[in-house]
């Protein structure tokens, strides 16, 4: 049966959000994740997950320092990453929670199928593009909602893990806080750039 829950839409970003008194407890919310199978040999989930690895191993030089936010309980795209000869770092709020990782500065972020699980998303999000080296890129992989559809028929909302939806001009929105664009790649990934100064 389908949870019943409350959305609400910002004017400004048009981002999509759930009644924070309708959220799952942080207990709640880790018994869901435990049920996930992610596991580094699966082919299929390597292909999934292409869908980000792809696009941003056209833009990254070679030997690059990367950050993999929001890696799970069986992180795989930082694996990927490092056998392309990348140094990654993981960082997951409930499977690797170190937060010395924010310390460092990256030529490249990802950030895939989590933000939509951010409870304060602004903080989160700031958080990264600040730790992101100048002409590094920030890629962020997560559904957005469909234009040619009701918000209400959109099945990506009914899972309760999911509390905070994205929308074309969300991240607009946030790239101009950043000063920069987003560049949308098919249906749910979203790259930004980040400006070198003087360029």
């Amino acid at each position: 049966m389908e949870n019943i829950r409350d959305y609400y839409c910002c004017k400004n970003c048009r981002l999509f959000f759930v009644n924070p008194e309708q959220r799952l407890s942080r207990e709640e919310e880790f018994s869901r994740y435990e049920l996930h199978e992610n596991d580094p040999r699966d082919p299929k989930y390597r292909e999934f997950l292409s869908r980000m690895f792809k696009p941003m191993m056209e833009r990254v030089e070679r030997s690059c320092t990367g950050l993999d936010f929001g890696s799970g309980p069986g992180p795989t795209l930082s694996i990927m990453f490092e056998e392309q000869g990348h140094e990654m770092n993981i960082f997951d709020s409930f499977y690797q929670n170190d937060p010395s990782v924010f310390e460092r500065k990256y030529d490249f972020i990802t950030a895939t199928e989590v933000i939509e699980h951010l409870s304060d998303p602004l903080f989160e999000l700031d958080r990264l593009w600040s730790c992101l080296k100048p002409g590094g890129y920030f890629g962020i992989m997560t559904k957005r909602p469909p234009a040619n559809k009701k918000f209400s028929e959109w099945h990506y909302k009914n899972d309760d893990t999911h509390i905070a939806f994205y929308s074309k001009e969300t991240f607009r929105w946030i790239g101009k806080q950043w000063m920069t664009s987003p560049e949308f790649i098919d249906k749910d990934v979203t790259i930004y750039q980040k400006e070198i100064p003087g360029n």
